[in-house]
Formats: C-alpha cells, structure tokens, sequence
C-alpha cells in the first residue's frame, strides 16, 4: 500500500473543478453569480465554439483590489461567509470561493478588474493553475475575466463535452436564467461575434420574458401574486390548456436563484393536472422569496439543487397559488376557457371542437391506397382483432401491409352496441365482448399512414395561403436553423425572417393550417432533448408521426355505428393494432369465460 500524502494545491483545484466546473455553461454561471454579487448595472456576456475556446464575462459591478484579486483565486477565499453558521443565512449567489480557482486551474484565466477609487486596474493571468504575470492595466470601474481554451489541461474532461451547438444551448438558458432573475440589469450575450440576445434594464419582470422568449409567449401568460406568512411567490404562469411538449420553460426561482426543485416542479404539476392533457407541461416563470433559513442552497457542488426545511408547507403554498390564479382565470373567461394551443387541453376540450355525429379526426386528411375494405359503409362489419381471444387468427402479408386476411376463422363478427363514458366504444362479438378506446385507435391509424408517406415517398407539402410567422426564444431558433434542412426533407419549409423569427411556407398534409405554430414549436422541444437525431432519420419521422397522431386526432362524445366499423377495419389494418403510438391499448375484450365466471356461472 502506498503512503498517504497532500495532494498539491494545483491537483486539489482540478479535482474541485471536476465538481464545480462540469461544461462551458458552468463557466458562465460561476462568473454572472460573482457579477451579479458585485452589484453590476450591466452584464456582458461572450463565447465562442459552445464556449471551450473562449469565454468573456464582464461587468460594472465594484471591482476587485489587487491584493482582494489575488486572494479570491485561492482555494476557499470569499467575502461572503465567516463561518458555518453564516450557511443558514445566504443571500448572495456565490459564497464557498471554489469558483474562481477551479476555472483557473483548468484554463487560460485572465482577469482585469479595477475598483472606482483607484487609478489603475489589475492584470492576472494564469495558464492551468500557474499564474503567469500580475501587473497594472487600464480598464474602467468593474471586472472582465476571460476563459479559454477549457479543459485543455484535462483532456479526459474535455472529450466529455458535446457538441458545440449543445454547448451553447446551455450557455445561452443559463445566461437568459440569471436575465430573468434580474430585469433591472442589463444583459447581453453574444456568441461567435453574433449577438444572441440583448437587453436594456427592464422595469417590469414581463419587459424581460418579452425579451428574451417573445412576445407571443407573454400573451400566453397570467400574473400570479400570493403570500402567505414568509413565504411570498410572484410571476406568471401559463393559461389554463396552453401547455408544452417539453419542461423547458417551467423555470422556478428561490430567493432569486434559478434552482431545480422537486418539490416546486411537483407543485406545478399538480396544479395543472385538470389544466392540461397528460404529456403536457405548463409555461411558468415563478419566484418564491422564503426565509433564508428555511431553504439549504448547499446540497449540490454547482448549487442547482436547493432543500426546503419544510417541503409540504411550500408544497402546499404553491400548489394553492397557482389553483386559485388558475380558477380565476378560467372563471373569468368561462364559457371560452381552456383551448390548449396545441389542441390539446384534454378529452372534454378536445370533444367540444368536434361537430356533433362526428367519431374521427376530421383535422388529419390523411388518404390510404385503393384500400377498399375499410372505405366501405356502415354494411359489412369488421372481423375480430388480432392478439387476443376473438382473433387469434388474423394474417397479413409477408410485407406487412395490405388488410386483414382471417375470414371467417378469425372468430364472430363486431357488432356495435354504443358507447361507455363518451370515449369508449363497445362491441359485441363471438368470443365476448370488446372495448374498443376510440381515441387511442385514431392515434394508431394516422401514425401508420404517415409513417406509410414517409416510407414511400416524402410526404405531400401543401403551401400556406398565408405563411405562418413563428417567434422563437435563442436556443429554440439555434434547433431551427441546425433542423431546417430535415424539416424540409420532412415536408416542413420554415424560412429565417429576422432575429430568432422565422416564416413557415409549407407543412406537410397531415397538419390542420391552424396547429402549425404549435406544433412546430413541440417538434422543438423534440429538438433541444435530443429526439430528433438527424443521423437516424427513420428513428427522427417516427418522433414527428407519433407527434401528429397524439396532437392532431380529436374525438366527439357521439359516434354511429357507420363510423365505428370504418375505424375498427382501419385499426385492423395496421402493423400494430394493439396499441396507441405511446404504447397504450388501443381496445381490451372480456370473453365469454370471463364473464360468466364474474357472474358466477362457472
């Protein structure tokens, strides 16, 4: 066994730098919390390659006086504590003096800062940990640091990182967090020389999600305000059925410090589950402001993840909050509440739209070739479905396609009884009875006929009458220029038409002319997860079809026999007739043994 020994102050750095110190965007968030702390009035913010080769932060904050600058970059060197109890009672971002020394020990770090009451500024540079030179410089009240080459003295980290597009995608949503969190500093972020977002000191907190999300995400929001002993919660949320793909924009705030919290996404959640479909996330931009000691902001090295003293009480407070803003909201606009961009605010929304008598999705204009089985009317009735008690038998082809071939052996036919509940449609067969979901089989039926488009040829683009104009956040219009060459292949034709707005010409077939901002907008948030992958384009369509299906399709309450049988002969004709594209059952059977044994005649 080797001897133990202290590990070099260099050494120890890059280790904690490993902690601190996990990508590029860490970089920025270190450097805007200590500006931020320095009481600056304006922030500017510049990378270039998703940050590994060059990172610029400065400010106009209070500076740094050389003997103060070379002290905060050694380990453990801050202002902002004197000892442990000082922990319960944090109100500055940063505070454990880890920062600075870990970017410094893994990089080429130069800092140039200079306080208003002295003359000249001070110049430290230094190369992976060593400092290279400390000297006088001219420079203006307030503190620029530089950062490149990252992670060039640690190469096995640097092989971690990914790609420079995702890497500015985590620089430019932390830089817009800590915007966000401070609308009276001005904020600008520029990235290869290209200015990505920029703002003036905002007066209201709304100035500033106009400014960095658009304008059409404001008008989709509502103010919140509620208090109750410390705990105060301010904001906005998103309308009642106006909801997203994806958590992007569920940002929650505590004291001001962008954080992840459980505690307040499981809030949100709750609050919405009668607002918005499953599947679907709400838009919200919330800020609690709670007793620094109740809330430990010490849980994680890079501070994202905070711990309430008391999770149920503010469990509790949000949830409320957000409830009662929601219900005023809804109240206020009755009887027109509740009409989720994406169509999607849940089946009583959805069966609104429908006209009455209508049991398929009018909105989705799909077309089958000469498929003659199931274009037939209300006569001849479908045979039994595939993988259970009442169609054991049924074969297709060795292609896949085409209708199903069982006959007669495939078991009794359908016979349409009505419908349960205003969704499920219920049949009586040979073998039992079956209840047949009837949106989850529309969802079946038009994922495979766009997936049948794209596997045959690409898919009809009908050309817009009017050209939808569609305003992005930064990172969002960043995944639209990197996919717009996809989308085009994928029968969308999206053109730039300005800063972080684009113009949308042509979409496919398949996509109702009045969904298409929404829908584009969640084949996005596909995006910036990384469930678009262009590489695999075949894995990329399926995402895009099971999209269309799961958004587009729209059932009434009322159904006809007519209607039921076409939708049951279409099910059947799929590859996978068993299940929605999530995976859901698209029908279940109770066959006769069944249920005479619930009627106790076995």
């Amino acid at each position: 066994m080797t001897s133990i020994r202290i590990l070099p102050d260099r050494v120890a750095n890059q280790i904690a730098a490993g902690e601190v110190i996990e990508r590029p965007a860490a970089v920025v968030k270190e450097l805007l919390e200590n500006s931020i702390d320095a009481g600056a009035g304006r922030v500017e913010v510049e990378f270039r390659h998703g940050g590994r080769s060059y990172v610029r932060v400065e400010d106009d904050g209070s500076g740094l006086s050389r003997d103060d600058a070379l002290l905060a970059l050694e380990r453990h060197a801050t202002s902002k504590i004197r000892e442990a109890a000082d922990l319960d009672r944090i109100a500055s971002f940063g505070f454990r003096g880890e920062a600075l020394p870990s970017i410094a020990s893994v990089s080429r770090f130069l800092l140039r800062t200079r306080t208003a009451g002295e003359k000249t500024g001070t110049e430290i540079l230094v190369n992976a940990g060593k400092i290279v030179h400390v000297r006088d410089c001219g420079m203006p009240p307030g503190t620029r640091i530089e950062v490149s080459h990252l992670f060039n003295s640690v190469p096995a980290r640097r092989k971690f990182l990914k790609t420079d597009n995702t890497e500015t995608g985590h620089i430019v949503q932390c830089a817009r967090l800590y915007a966000l969190a401070h609308p009276g500093v001005a904020f600008s972020l520029a990235d290869n020389g290209r200015i990505v977002f920029q703002s003036p000191p905002c007066r209201r907190l709304a100035d500033r999600i106009g400014e960095i999300f658009g304008g059409r995400t404001m008008d989709q929001l509502l103010e919140i305000e509620a208090r109750e002993g410390d705990l105060r919660l301010s904001g906005y949320v998103g309308k009642p059925g106006m909801g997203r793909s994806t958590r992007h924009e569920m940002i929650t705030f505590v004291n001001r410090r962008p954080v992840e919290s459980r505690t307040l996404a499981y809030a949100l959640l709750e609050s919405y589950h009668a607002s918005l479909s499953k599947g679907r996330y709400p838009s919200a931009f919330l800020f609690l402001e709670i007793d620094s000691r109740g809330v430990d902001v010490n849980v994680h090295p890079a501070k994202r993840e905070i711990r309430f003293r008391d999770e149920g009480r503010v469990r509790r407070f949000v949830i409320n909050a957000v409830l009662r803003r929601l219900e005023s909201a809804m109240t206020a606009e009755a009887p027109g509440a509740g009409g989720d961009e994406s169509g999607d605010a849940g089946p009583s929304a959805a069966a609104s739209k429908e006209p009455a008598g209508s049991g398929a999705a009018a909105s989705f204009p799909v077309t089958r070739p000469e498929a003659k089985a199931t274009e037939v009317g209300p006569g001849p009735r479908p045979r039994a479905v595939p993988g259970t008690a009442a169609v054991r038998a049924v074969s297709r082809p060795q292609d896949g396609g085409g209708e199903p071939t069982g006959g007669e052996a495939a078991g009794g036919d359908w016979r349409f009884l009505g419908l349960a509940h205003g969704q499920y449609a219920v049949f009586e067969t040979g073998a039992g009875l079956v209840l047949l979901d009837r949106r989850a089989a529309h969802e079946r039926v038009a994922y495979e006929e766009i997936l049948r488009q794209y596997e045959e040829t690409s898919p009809p683009s009908q050309a817009l009458l009017f050209p939808v104009p569609l305003e992005l956040d930064a990172v969002g219009a960043g995944a639209m220029e990197d996919h717009r060459a996809f989308l085009k292949a994928s029968g969308f034709v999206v053109e730039p038409f300005g800063r972080h707005f684009f113009r949308v010409e042509s979409v496919p077939a398949w996509v109702d002319h009045d969904r298409v901002e929404p829908f584009l907008r969640d084949l996005i948030g596909l995006m910036r997860d990384g469930n678009l992958p262009e590489d695999r384009p075949a894995l990329a369509r399926e995402q895009i079809a099971r999209l269309a299906a799961l958004r587009a399709v729209r059932v009434s309450d009322r159904a006809t026999e007519g209607e039921m049988t076409r939708l049951v002969q279409r099910l059947l004709a799929c590859r996978q007739p068993l299940t929605n594209p999530q995976g859901r059952p698209t029908f279940i059977e109770l066959d006769r043994g069944e249920l005479d044994r619930r009627f106790q005649k076995r």
